[in-house]
């Protein structure tokens, strides 16, 4: 969900665009332009800056313990080739 007081910024300037002459109709004018970014920007399904921070984070997390695991399988299929490279003991 988008903030509320960035949607009420945004509907302010596009309301003041409006020409002079129509300033009475400037209350309703806000009005339905804010409901129209809200309805436009809610369809669009965004996030806000903080949710997106959070995500960043959890993704950075995620990409240094796969990182992790990546050296570490790789370190397990060394040992495991250089074990089968080794010669078969005879009994």
């Amino acid at each position: 969900m988008i903030d509320p007081k960035t949607l009420d910024d945004f509907a302010k300037r596009l309301a003041e665009v409006v020409p002079q002459s129509a300033r009475d109709l400037h209350q309703d004018i806000e009005k339905n332009l804010r409901a129209v970014v809200t309805g436009t920007f809610n369809k669009l399904n965004l996030v806000t800056r903080e949710e997106f921070e959070i995500q960043q984070d959890v993704l950075q997390r995620t990409r240094g313990k796969v990182d992790i695991l990546e050296k570490q399988i790789a370190d397990l299929e060394k040992r495991l080739l250089h074990h089968a490279a080794e010669p078969a003991e005879t009994e």
